[in-house]
């Protein structure tokens, strides 16, 4: 097996292409006024094949149960609820930008009580609100699941989420926003990622595309243009202009680790400056084997059974001591690795303890 110091120098060798693809403003970018707003509401789920909460247990299911019953004309007082075919739910969706009274969205399901399944049910109208307390929209609709359930006198077996569910155009949209989007003069395009370079990129573009100043940079994360001095008639076409054109976004060098999965993902622009890499493994082994020890014959004495314990440690000899050459990208450094077959948790504690030594110019994020 070649050393890790022979692998990495041939490496570093390997030219790695320079340069980001241009992205539209629209992937980089949320335009002010162009924005969903979130609907939530509490409903009820019915139908369901003895799979929904036991009332005695969830009090809040009976209750919003007597409540609708009670709207509908139907005569409750003192009556004692005993199906499991009934659950409460919450109730999301997402109040798409510029929605129309009568338009449809997609809504999700979960269940808040001790539902085993939503398998098969049915949501009963449900009117979700916002944050302003308003109502925006109504749900109903059949439930489409996440997973399912069996369920045996001895076992029990669960796949996915069953809990949960989905609505395609489950929701009608009763309210609109009132923002009057045809009254803006100044429109503000806020970046994703903040970035002082790919904002002034954005700057340049606009202006280049409409052949005088009419972007300007206010910080990293914003950019305004004056709708008026670009000889669009509305805000709107000049939004659909302004999207479509082409940016090379700048990003920071950044290396992000989840120690869970032992996933790395790491940035083009990241470098590592001359260092160098030991890495090793030891091994505890302690073997116990107990010796019995008698008395003599006719000795007035009895059996011990005496402890024996024989600890060692053994170090691995591993790859012995290797120099990283200045200004080796670390996608090079990684792929050495990964010819050495070092192990994804090796491979992220090498990287925590370069960048603890100076030597890893990225920002380094552990999830």
């Amino acid at each position: 097996m070649k050393t890790l110091f022979a692998v990495l120098l041939a490496l570093v060798s390997v030219t790695i292409p320079a340069g980001a693809t241009p992205v539209r403003i629209k992937d980089l970018v949320e335009f002010d006024g162009v924005r969903g707003n979130d609907l939530v509401g509490y409903g009820l789920v019915v139908g369901l094949n003895g799979t929904g909460d036991g009332i005695r247990n969830t009090p809040f299911t009976e209750e919003i149960l007597a409540n609708l019953l009670e709207r509908l004309g139907v005569n409750v007082t003192d009556e004692q609820f005993g199906s499991r075919n009934v659950a409460a739910v919450f109730v999301t969706a997402t109040l798409p930008p510029f929605a129309r009274r009568g338009s449809q969205i997609d809504v999700t399901v979960a269940a808040i009580g001790d539902a085993d399944s939503l398998l098969g049910g049915t949501l009963i109208m449900t009117p979700l609100n916002a944050a302003d307390g308003n109502i925006y929209a109504v749900a109903q609709g059949t439930v489409i699941a996440g997973g399912t359930s069996a369920k045996g006198e001895g076992t029990s077996v669960v796949q996915g989420v069953p809990t949960a569910g989905v609505i395609p155009s489950g929701g009608r949209v009763e309210r609109e926003i009132d923002f009057d989007f045809t009254k803006l003069r100044r429109l503000r395009m806020a970046l994703r990622t903040p970035d002082f370079t790919t904002a002034g990129r954005i700057e340049k573009a606009v202006n280049g595309e409409f052949g005088r100043r009419v972007a300007l940079m206010l910080d990293s994360g914003t950019v305004v243009v004056d709708i008026g001095a670009t000889g669009m008639r509305s805000p709107a076409h000049a939004i659909g202009r302004l999207e479509n054109i082409l940016v090379q976004p700048q990003r920071k060098a950044r290396v992000v680790v989840d120690q869970r999965s032992g996933t790395i993902v790491i940035g083009a622009d990241v470098r590592i400056s001359r260092v160098a890499v030991s890495q090793g493994n030891l091994t505890l082994r302690i073997t116990g084997k107990p010796f019995v020890a008698q008395p003599n014959p006719f000795a007035d004495g009895q059996t011990v059974v005496v402890p024996r314990t024989r600890a060692t440690i053994e170090e691995d000899k591993g790859t012995g001591l290797a120099e990283v050459p200045a200004g080796t990208s670390l996608s090079e450094v990684i792929a050495g690795l990964n010819a050495l077959g070092v192990s994804p948790r090796d491979m992220i504690d090498i990287l925590k303890t370069i960048k603890a030594a100076g030597a890893l110019h990225a920002e380094f994020v552990v999830r």
